[in-house]
């Protein structure tokens, strides 16, 4: 027995000293948040099959040197509206700031037919990995047509309820609400409970833009708790933050109410991008939902009577009283289709342009224009950094971009599409310190892993999928601005999706080895 075992044991070597790929000499940031250590990495397959210390004479047929720069687990964006992924299957927004796993669907708004979406995903072949939640939205759309400012009858519900259930059953991760958008602002809370209770029948999250994140937010937020507990479901907000004045230096006493809860054993977590900025359709943002209703010939009819058009202007002159912003000057004009040379230009900006003059009146009539002549996507500052610190430093607030794959130099869209994580790593750990480099990973990595149920990815261990991102903590940072915002963010050498290298050496492979994510 005893000359058997030096046998034995050089076997054992053996197989362990053949891997795919080795990165060596790296400081290895594992997504734990546990301090950063010195060692190698090594890849068989799609997965992770050593950390630390290789085996000597460890050989491999691709090796990396990644001395002077950190190793992590690939960044998992849990807040993307992506559901045009098969168009722009690359998304090398999303991987040159080393995002590796996304999760769609959000804000109520996803591709209805959720093993559908997935089977294009397959053929397409993406870059990156790909989980979606179902929208409620598109639930409640699909069911009840045109007809919104309603309850549900018992047989709309169950339809909603079954085509919920159905998504989770084909890989959704959870159910999503857009509550500031058409149809779900209409719906009640008890609505929403009952399809969380599908969802939570397969271990689903609920995640939720909330019907205010202003001065009303801790009603908004009641009303996540509500569902939360009768549903019986763990509860995602979405974007935390505090929009106006009015709200600014609470981001304290809210986190200390959610921590209250969570006291309480509710499964409460929040996710963020780091940006004073928000981005959505400029009249989803700026004209109330009543005006709206019933879709874009429906609000064209009623822009055209003079009466319901008084109405319009004395409500947009209301919130902007109630907000104490003065005017509209905050929001800037990211996308329109139809006179792209309003692109980048403020509300006050595009009216003079329009209109000749930039007074409130000629604000709100430019604000009623865009959304008759088909809508535009806006930009809109208003939030403090002082209140987005404290935000990014509590332990559950995960970092996501809520952008989507960008088309280059295609509109002035938001700059977090390109920068988000690449800001959090350079601005805030580097210059700022609000958090540890440790920290800032852990929130992009196996705190969405676990939060998401997404299995086997977020970490650094053996037997993990071997999503992997190489950066430089020195140079990492976010060129992208709200002016100039086509720029890739900086600093990030080598990107790994299922173990094959889609960014190498900072330049592109051409490689698309994403895969669906399914809840499991």
């Amino acid at each position: 027995m005893r000359r058997l075992l030096p046998l034995l044991l050089l076997a054992t070597v053996a197989r362990a000293e053949s891997f795919d790929l080795i990165i060596r000499r790296a400081s290895l940031i594992d997504g734990t948040g546990t301090p950063a250590y010195s060692g190698d990495l090594a890849i068989r397959g799609d997965r992770i099959a050593a950390v630390g210390q290789l085996p000597a004479g460890a050989t491999a047929v691709t090796e990396i040197d990644a001395a002077g720069r950190v190793v992590a687990p690939g960044f998992i964006d849990v807040h993307t509206h992506s559901e045009d992924i098969a168009e722009l299957p690359v998304a090398e927004n999303f991987l040159r700031m080393g995002v590796t796993t996304i999760v769609t669907g959000n804000c109520g708004g996803s591709k209805l037919n959720v093993a559908e979406f997935f089977a294009d995903i397959v053929k397409t072949k993406v870059a990156l990995n790909v989980a979606t939640l179902i929208g409620h939205n598109t639930v409640r759309g699909q069911v009840m047509g045109g007809s919104f400012a309603r309850p549900p009858t018992a047989g709309e519900l169950a339809k909603m309820v079954s085509l919920v259930d159905q998504a989770m059953q084909d890989g959704a991760v959870g159910l999503s609400t857009g509550l500031l958008y058409l149809p779900g602002t209409f719906a009640k809370t008890d609505e929403i409970v009952a399809l969380a209770k599908a969802a939570a029948a397969h271990d689903g999250i609920y995640a939720s833009h909330m019907r205010q994140e202003n001065a009303q937010i801790r009603d908004a937020l009641d009303e996540v708790v509500t569902i939360a507990r009768e549903a019986k479901i763990r509860a995602e907000v979405s974007h935390i933050k505090l929009s106006g004045p009015t709200a600014w230096g609470r981001a304290a006493e809210i986190l200390a109410y959610l921590d209250g809860l969570r006291a309480q054993g509710l499964g409460l977590t929040h996710d963020q991008y780091v940006y004073t900025a928000s981005s959505t359709g400029i009249g989803a943002n700026l004209i109330d939902a009543r005006f709206r209703e019933g879709g874009v010939q429906r609000y064209r009819e009623r822009l055209a009577d003079p009466v319901e058009k008084a109405k319009m202007v004395a409500d947009m002159k209301d919130f902007i009283a109630k907000g104490k912003r003065g005017d509209y000057a905050y929001a800037v004009v990211a996308n329109f289709k139809a006179d792209p040379r309003l692109n980048g230009k403020t509300i006050a900006q595009a009216a003079k342009l329009l209109r000749g003059a930039d007074t409130l009146d000629d604000q709100i009539e430019t604000i009623l224009d865009l959304e008759a002549r088909g809508g535009a996507q806006g930009v809109f500052h208003g939030m403090s950094e002082a209140d987005l610190k404290v935000f990014l430093a509590h332990p559950l607030t995960m970092i996501a971009s809520d952008a989507a794959p960008r088309k280059f130099n295609d509109a002035v869209p938001h700059p977090r599409g390109y920068g988000n994580n690449a800001r959090v790593l350079g601005r805030y750990v580097r210059d700022q310190k609000v958090l540890t480099l440790e920290d800032a990973v852990r929130k992009m990595t196996s705190l969405p892993a676990k939060t998401f149920r997404l299995r086997d990815r977020g970490e650094l261990r053996p037997g993990a999928i071997a999503d992997v991102v190489i950066f430089d903590p020195a140079t990492v940072s976010d060129p992208s601005t709200y002016d100039d915002p086509h720029h890739y963010a900086v600093g990030f050498s080598d990107v790994l999706v299922n173990g094959v290298p889609v960014i190498r050496a900072a330049q592109l492979t051409g490689a698309r080895p994403g895969t669906p994510v399914r809840l499991k």
